[in-house]
C-alpha cells in the first residue's frame, strides 16, 4: 500500500501512535507516568488526534444514533479512564483514527488507475482558426484543432490533415502506438506520437469516449455489490447490538451476581473496541475498487462492484457472432476458376466490375485482387441489381461483359453446370457465401468469401470452458455460417436466425438454467439480450456510444481474451471479499467469547483491531496487481 508520506498530518499521527504505544508499553513493563501527569498527556493525545470521533459520539447521543462507531469509541475511552487506564485510552483512540485514516489510503490507492484517467484529459486545445489555445469545453463540434508530436488529443474527431501513430492505451489498455492517416477517427486522452496532424472535431468535451468512460467508471462505485449492500446494512444493527451485549456484559456480573466491578467493566470494555466493525466494512469496498482500477487500466470498463461480483459467478456465456466471435469484415476464401479461366482473370477482371460497388463483399474481392498483385481491370456500364448481383463491361478482356452475383442471377442468362452448383453447395455447407462470375458464357468461375473468425477466438472459448463456463452462440446469421464458425471456435451450443427478441428470450431460458448468465455482443441489435442478461458485456471500439451506455461492461480494445481475465479476477475477488470477513468476524467472535469468560485483554484488542484492519487492507489491495504483465507474483497470487 502506498502511504503519503508527505501528508504532515499522516505523519503526526504515525508519531503519535509510536509515542502512545511506546507510553503503554512503558507501562506493561511497570513504568508509569506520574499523576496528574499522566491524565494530562494522555488526555492531549485523544483529544488532539482523535477530536472528531469525540465530537461524533456525542452528536450521536443526542441524535439517538446508536449505530454509529465514534460513540462506540468514546464509551470505551470514558470506561477506560474510569479505570485509570490512560494509555489504553490513548492507545485505542490514536489507533482507531489511524485505521480510519489507512481504510481512507486504501481506497484512494486503489482508485489511483481511476483516477490516473482523470489526470491524462487535456484541459486545452489549439484551434487553428484562432491561432491560440482554447478551453475544451469551449470547442464546438466541426472545429479543426492542430496537434503536435507528443501532444495529447484533447476531443473526439477525425483527422483531416496528415500521418502518425497514436498510443490508444487509454481508451482500449493496448500498449503499442496505431497509425492514423486522413480520415481514421482519433479520441480525446490519447496520445499524439509522431506526426503533425489536424484534427476535426465530432463531440463536444462532455460527450467524449474518454469523458464517457471515466464518468462510468466513477459512478461504478456508487454502484454497490450485493455484499457490500449486505455488510453496511448489517453494521447498522450489529454496532447498537454491540453495545447492548456490553451492557449486559457488564451489568450481569456486577448487579446480579455481585462480582468485581473494574474488572468486568474493563472485560465490557474489551468487548467495545474489539466490536468496532471497520474491517468488516472495508472488506468489500476496497477489493472491489482495486479490482475495477485493475479492468480500467485494462481497456474494461465496468459499472459497478455488483458486475464484478457477478462476473464471479457467471456459469453461461452467450456470444453474438458478427464483431465479437468474428471481425465482421468478409474476405475472400476461396477462388475457383472454371472453364478455362485463369485465377489472375477471374480475379481481376471481377474486381473491375465491383471497384464501383459499395458492397462489402465487392470490396472484399477487390482487396483480394490488389493483394494477390493482380490491377483490377478497368470497366464500365456497371449496373447493379438489388438483392441479386451486378453487371459491367470489362475494357481488358475479350469478353466484355461481366455478370457477378448469386448463383441464381447468373443462370437468368448464362448456362450453368453440375460443378458449378456443387462448389455453391459446398461453400454454403461451410458457411461461406458464394459469389458466381460469368463472361456471358458459362461459368467463369466461383468466388468464396467468409467472415474473419478473430485470431483469439478459439483461445477464449477453450479457456472458458476450462472454467467450466458453457458458451453458447446467437446470431441472425443463417444455420449452416453459424454452424461453420460455431465448429471453427469451439461452441456447441447454437442458435442461429435469430431476431433481437428471440436472442433476448433465450437469454431468459438460459438464465432458469444457469442463474448467472452474461451476453457479449456489439451493443446495438444485441441491447435486448446485453440488458436481459446478470451481465452484459459489449465490443466497445471504436467508442462505440451504445455499447459504452447500455452494457454492464464495456471492452474498448474488443479484446476477447479479457473476458476469461475479468472471470478470474472477479472470481478473485470474491475470494478476497470472503476471506476479509471471515477474518474480520472470526478475530471478533474470538475476543468477545473471551470477553464472556472474563479472559479478554483490552491492549491485546486493540492490537487485533488494527492488526486485522491493515491485513484486509493490504490484501485486497493486492487486486490491483493480479495478473498484470510482468508481475509473476501477482499472477500466481
Amino acid at each position: 500500500m502506498k502511504l503519503p508520506l508527505d501528508d504532515k498530518k499522516f505523519l503526526t499521527l504515525i508519531f503519535s501512535a509510536i509515542i502512545v504505544v511506546g507510553l503503554e508499553v512503558m507501562s506493561l513493563a511497570g513504568i508509569h507516568l506520574p499523576n496528574p501527569y499522566a491524565f494530562i498527556v494522555f488526555a492531549a493525545f485523544i483529544l488532539g488526534i482523535g477530536w472528531k470521533v469525540i465530537l461524533g459520539g456525542i452528536t450521536a447521543v443526542f441524535h439517538l444514533n446508536f449505530s454509529n462507531i465514534s460513540l462506540l469509541m468514546v464509551i470505551a475511552v470514558l470506561g477506560a479512564f474510569r479505570l485509570g487506564e490512560y494509555p489504553e485510552a490513548a492507545v485505542l483512540i490514536v489507533l482507531y483514527v489511524l485505521s480510519e485514516r489507512l481504510e481512507d489510503i486504501g481506497i484512494a490507492n486503489s482508485r489511483s488507475a481511476l483516477d490516473g484517467l482523470v489526470s491524462k484529459i487535456p484541459k486545452t486545445a489549439y484551434v487553428k482558426s484562432q491561432r491560440d489555445w482554447v478551453a475544451v469545453e469551449k470547442v464546438q463540434v466541426g472545429t479543426v484543432l492542430e496537434i503536435k508530436p507528443g501532444e495529447m488529443i484533447p476531443l473526439d474527431g477525425v483527422i483531416c490533415s496528415g500521418d502518425t501513430a497514436v498510443d490508444e492505451a487509454t481508451i482500449t489498455g493496448e500498449p503499442l502506438p496505431k497509425d492514423k492517416h486522413v480520415g481514421d477517427n482519433l479520441y480525446a486522452g490519447t496520445l499524439n506520437k509522431n506526426g503533425f496532424i489536424e484534427l476535426q472535431t465530432t463531440k463536444l468535451s462532455n460527450d467524449t469516449t474518454f469523458s464517457k468512460i471515466i464518468r462510468l467508471t466513477f459512478e461504478a462505485q456508487a454502484n454497490k455489490s450485493e455484499t457490500q449492500k449486505f455488510i453496511q446494512k448489517f453494521s447498522r444493527y450489529y454496532t447498537p447490538t454491540m453495545i447492548a451485549l456490553a451492557a449486559v456484559l457488564f451489568a450481569v456480573p456486577v448487579f446480579v451476581l455481585n462480582l468485581d466491578f473494574n474488572h468486568w467493566l474493563q472485560q465490557a470494555i474489551t468487548l467495545l473496541v474489539i466490536a468496532c466493525p471497520c474491517a468488516l466494512v472495508i472488506s468489500a469496498p476496497v477489493a472491489i475498487f482495486a479490482a475495477i482500477g485493475n479492468a480500467s487500466a485494462r481497456g474494461v470498463v465496468v459499472k459497478g462492484g455488483k458486475y464484478i461480483e457477478a462476473m464471479g459467478k457467471v456459469r453461461a456465456i452467450a456470444f453474438d457472432k458478427t464483431r465479437t466471435i468474428t471481425i465482421g469484415i468478409p474476405i475472400v476464401s476461396d477462388v475457383f476458376p472454371l472453364n478455362g479461366t485463369s485465377r489472375e482473370e477471374l480475379l481481376a477482371c471481377t474486381a473491375g466490375a465491383e471497384i464501383f460497388s459499395e458492397h462489402p463483399l465487392a470490396q472484399a474481392i477487390v482487396e483480394a485482387s490488389v493483394r494477390e498483385g493482380f490491377q483490377p481491370h478497368k470497366a464500365d456500364g456497371f449496373k447493379s441489381v438489388a438483392g441479386k448481383g451486378a453487371t459491367a463491361k470489362c475494357l481488358v478482356c475479350e469478353n466484355e461483359n461481366v455478370y457477378v452475383g448469386k448463383l441464381e442471377f447468373i443462370k437468368e442468362d448464362n448456362r450453368t453446370d453440375e460443378i458449378a452448383e456443387d462448389i455453391v453447395e459446398q461453400l454454403s455447407a461451410q458457411g461461406k457465401t458464394s459469389v458466381v462470375v460469368s463472361f456471358g458464357n458459362g461459368i467463369a468461375g466461383i468466388i468464396g468469401l467468409v467472415d474473419e473468425i478473430k485470431l483469439d477466438s478459439a483461445a477464449v472459448l477453450k479457456e472458458l470452458q476450462a472454467l467450466h463456463i458453457e458458451t453458447f452462440m446467437l446470431t441472425g446469421d443463417h444455420k449452416n455460417v453459424a454452424n461453420y464458425t460455431a465448429e471453427k471456435v469451439g461452441i456447441q451450443n447454437v442458435f442461429s436466425g435469430l431476431l433481437p427478441e428471440d436472442k433476448s428470450q433465450i437469454i431468459k431460458d438460459l438464465l432458469l438454467q444457469h442463474k448467472f448468465v452474461a451476453m457479449v455482443g456489439d451493443g446495438i441489435n444485441d441491447a435486448p439480450a446485453l440488458a436481459q442478461s446478470t451481465v452484459g458485456i459489449a465490443m466497445g471500439a471504436s467508442g462505440s456510444d451504445t455499447a459504452i451506455e447500455t452494457a454492464d461492461v464495456a471492452l474498448m480494445n474488443d479484446n476477447l481474451a479479457l473476458i476469461p481475465f475479468l472471470i478470474r479476477l472477479s472470481r478473485k475477488t470474491l475470494q478476497r471479499i470472503k476471506f476479509n470477513t471471515v477474518a474480520a468476524t472470526g478475530v471478533k467472535v474470538v475476543f468477545i467469547i473471551l470477553a464472556f469468560m472474563g479472559y479478554s485483554n483490552l491492549v491485546f484488542a486493540i492490537a487485533a483491531d488494527v492488526g486485522v484492519t491493515l491485513v484486509v487492507i493490504l490484501w485486497s489491495l493486492n487486486l490491483a496487481r493480479f495478473e498484470r504483465p510482468g508481475n509473476s507474483a501477482a499472477t500466481n497470487s
